[in-house]
């Protein structure tokens, strides 16, 4: 069911204020994930880490944003989404404090899970709240704001950063109050953190969620402000209709069809979106691309610059995705990432396959090599983000039934971050045994098995109404 009623008499400028606010979640997903990009060089001489190490001090994060990504999605329909927003920005807030100020590696470790449950809860929270307030005709252009944030995020930590390790004169050079560059890398979260929590305040409640709870009044008051009071009369009726009479609490046990025993194919298709997101490998560019540039001859300012025009190349890709989410949907957008995808990966695989060691076990590229690999990077940075980088976070906070929204969210949010764990905790090792070449290869194939998947289970979502989805 298509509906532009809602549209068509939306408070807009109301609207607009409530997804800049939400989406500061988005933001704060970003910088805290990024935030780690630059500051290894202090971790290393810190906590005297070997790769492994790294690994473990890089991945702690998303060990906490997968278990925050699940309890969230079911924390959300307790408490409320803007309520579990809230706590996620004391949870950053913590995290930057804490992670700055850490005497040993195992501090460190679980100030990045603590900052990890809030990126897991932001992250799939902010997607379902935006999509709960928003019309459907434009549904998919404000929920890609928050895909528009999380890199605005990633590259203000990576700004934050550079400019840091230069004023200091590296990252491991002392800054303010004689502490290390790469400590006040993590205290300056901080500030975005202490802002988001105040914003949240000024922002209401979900009104589906308030449907859910038997809050009608409360859901119609929200709907009048966003839709005017007829649409308000009107959307409380049509999600109160969309639980079919069923008002339990929503479970875990929801995602299983009573009629078959099995899961829903919806749950299916979420978590393979969830997991086919992070097995192409892009967090390994967002976490470890200083290192790798570093690895293959760049210096550390040339490397963290290069960060940045990653950044600046994504926020790009992703306002082009705004653009076309909702004129020619989603499926589209995803497959031609996929497609990209597997071929700008398949060309860093290639690149990375001529190296050659040079004295004390430095790598070069040969010839115009490292070009290719830089500008197939990005390109590859950019099809993500003009396609499974906003998209697939558009479709987990719109595809779900009301009734299993939030049991949804919280199975792929876990799957989602299991599998960021998995790649990027492993990449040190991999990018050693069996190398980098072996390894870009590995993130091709993925790309390339995403673009079938996409094909035989992803449906469309474009302009409908969430009280539509099939289930």
């Amino acid at each position: 069911m298509t509906d532009t009623s809602a549209g068509a008499h939306a408070n807009l400028g109301f609207i607009a204020a409530i997804v800049a606010v939400a989406t500061i979640g988005g933001f704060m997903f970003g910088y805290d994930s990024g935030v780690i990009n630059g500051t290894q060089k202090g971790l290393e001489a810190a906590f005297a880490l070997g790769k492994l190490g790294v690994g473990v001090n890089v991945g702690a994060i998303l060990i906490g944003s997968a278990f925050g990504a699940f309890g969230a999605g079911r924390l959300a329909d307790a408490i409320g989404r803007r309520s579990v927003m809230m706590l996620a920005a004391v949870l950053f807030m913590v995290s930057a404090l804490l992670a700055g100020a850490a005497g040993s590696s195992a501090v460190f470790i679980a100030a990045r899970i603590v900052g990890g449950l809030g990126v897991g809860a932001a992250s799939v929270i902010s997607p379902v709240y935006i999509s709960e307030i928003t019309p459907a005709a434009i549904r998919g252009r404000l929920s890609s704001v928050q895909q528009v944030m999380i890199i605005t995020g990633l590259t203000g930590a990576f700004v934050a950063n550079y400019l840091i390790a230069t004023y200091a004169g590296g990252s491991t050079a002392p800054f303010w109050a004689g502490q290390p560059a790469w400590r006040w890398m993590f205290w300056l979260q901080a500030i975005p953190a202490l802002v988001y929590l105040a914003a949240l305040v000024l922002i209401p409640e979900s009104p589906r969620y308030l449907v859910v709870k038997g809050r009608d009044e409360a859901a119609s008051r929200v709907l009048t402000r966003l839709f005017g009071a007829d649409e308000a009369a009107r959307k409380v009726a049509e999600i109160r209709a969309s639980l079919g009479g069923d008002h339990h609490r929503p479970r875990l046990a929801d995602l299983i069809d009573v009629a078959s025993g099995r899961v829903r194919p919806i749950v299916w298709a979420g978590i393979g979106l969830a997991v086919f997101q992070q097995l192409v490998g892009i967090n390994v560019v967002f976490y470890y691309g200083a290192a790798l540039w570093e690895a293959v001859g760049f210096s550390e300012n040339d490397a963290l610059l290069t960060n940045i025009l990653s950044g600046v190349l994504s926020i790009g890709a992703c306002l082009l995705a705004m653009a076309l989410v909702d004129r020619i949907g989603r499926k589209p957008l995803l497959l031609i990432g996929s497609a990209g995808m597997a071929v700008t990966l398949a060309t860093v695989a290639w690149a990375f396959s001529t190296a050659a060691t040079g004295a004390g076990g430095a790598i070069a590229l040969p010839g115009d090599n490292g070009v290719v690999a830089l500008l197939a990077a990005n390109l590859y940075v950019v099809f993500f983000n003009v396609s499974w980088g906003p998209v697939m976070w558009v479709m987990l906070g719109e595809m779900f039934p009301t009734q299993i929204r939030g049991s949804g969210l919280a199975v792929s949010g876990f799957a989602q971050w299991t599998a960021n764990a998995a790649v990027s905790v492993s990449f040190p090792a991999l990018a050693v045994s069996p190398g980098l070449a072996t390894t870009y290869a590995g993130y091709a194939f993925f790309a390339a098995v995403s673009f079938w998947f996409v094909g035989a289970m992803v449906h469309e979502t474009r302009g409908r109404e969430l009280e539509a989805m099939p289930g």
